[in-house]
């Protein structure tokens, strides 16, 4: 993480500090996204992506199918 954007996430400035939370929530689930689809192209199954996301097999299924 460069120094700049570690500034942004520790702003004093509420209306900084949440924006940054909220482009870090659409990164983490385009990642997440993207990982998912990519082992689901390797054959795991919904269970085995809800075990390592920490969810059930129906949250992961109905999130991502």
């Amino acid at each position: 993480m460069d120094d700049a954007l570690l500034d942004t996430a520790i702003s004093d400035d509420p209306g900084v500090g949440l924006r940054a939370v909220r482009a870090l929530r659409v990164l983490a689930d385009r990642l997440e996204t993207l990982h998912v689809e990519r082992a689901r192209a390797l054959g795991w199954s919904w269970q085995q992506i809800a075990d390592a996301l920490g969810v059930t097999r129906q949250a992961a299924h109905k999130k991502h199918h």
